[in-house]
Order: structure tokens, then C-alpha cells, then sequence
């Protein structure tokens, strides 16, 4: 699933998460945001995994060259299955957000049942998306 995709599931589960603590504007607002950064920020791991896979960070270089391509173009910056695989990436974000969340507990126990709720929308969104362009490469005539 792309950034844009994520970002907008990012903003509903922040702002339903704000709603059901019944937070002020301002707090809100902040909830919100911290979502939104968090739910597309997890995919930086993926420059990180294909750094591990391939020896080099050509993604990540290529990204900085043109940054447009984060925007325009994110399905060329990662060679499915060479530079990251399906797999790889969720078990990146599993990794990741559970430490976050365990790490977070301890200081700010909302911001890390925040943070868990996010990450869970956001790897389901990754799960649906895989399921889908699975169905789609069985359905396709040979």
C-alpha cells in the first residue's frame, strides 16, 4: 500500500482514537498528527531492509536525488522480491512496533496503545493489499 493510502488510514484511526479519549482540540490535533507521522513513517524500515538485502542504499539514494519519487513513483523505488519482500517488510514492522510500543509503555502508556492501534491499521492495510494483488496474479490469464 502507498504513503497516501496509509497516511489518510493514519488520520481516521488518530482522529477516532481522539475522539474515544474525548480530547480537547489541541490534544486532538496532536493525536492526530502523531498518527499520521507514525503510520507512513514505519516504511522508512524499508531502506533499511533494502540496504541488507542488496549492500548498498541506491533506494534510499535514488529518493534523495528526486524526491518526487516518494511521492510519484513509489513503486519504482524498491525492486519487489530483490531490493524488499512482502515478507521482509511486515516482519519489519512487527519488529519495529512492538519494540516502540514495549518502549513506550513505560513512559506514556496512551501514546503507546496509540502507537500499537496505528501500526496494527498499518500492517493490515499492507495484509489486505498483498491478499489483493495475490488474487489478482491467480485471476490473470496465462
Amino acid at each position: 500500500m502507498y504513503s497516501k493510502a496509509h497516511l489518510l488510514v493514519s488520520i481516521v484511526v488518530g482522529a477516532a482514537a481522539a475522539v474515544v479519549a474525548g480530547q480537547p482540540p489541541v490534544p486532538a490535533a496532536a493525536t492526530v498528527g502523531y498518527a499520521a507521522v507514525l503510520g507512513v513513517g514505519i516504511d522508512f524500515d524499508h531502506f533499511l531492509v533494502a540496504r541488507l538485502n542488496t549492500g548498498d542504499w541506491e533506494a534510499l539514494l535514488g529518493v534523495v536525488r528526486e524526491p518526487r519519487r516518494a511521492v510519484f513513483d513509489q513503486a519504482g523505488i524498491f525492486e519487489e522480491g530483490e531490493d524488499v519482500t512482502k515478507l521482509q517488510r511486515l516482519l519489519s514492522h512487527v519488529v519495529i512496533g512492538g519494540l516502540l510500543v514495549a518502549g513506550l509503555y513505560v513512559v506514556l502508556p496512551y501514546a503507546a496503545v496509540l502507537s500499537a492501534v496505528v501500526l496494527y491499521a498499518h500492517v493490515l492495510c499492507d495484509l489486505y493489499q498483498d491478499v489483493r494483488d495475490e488474487a489478482e496474479v491467480e485471476r490473470a490469464p496465462l
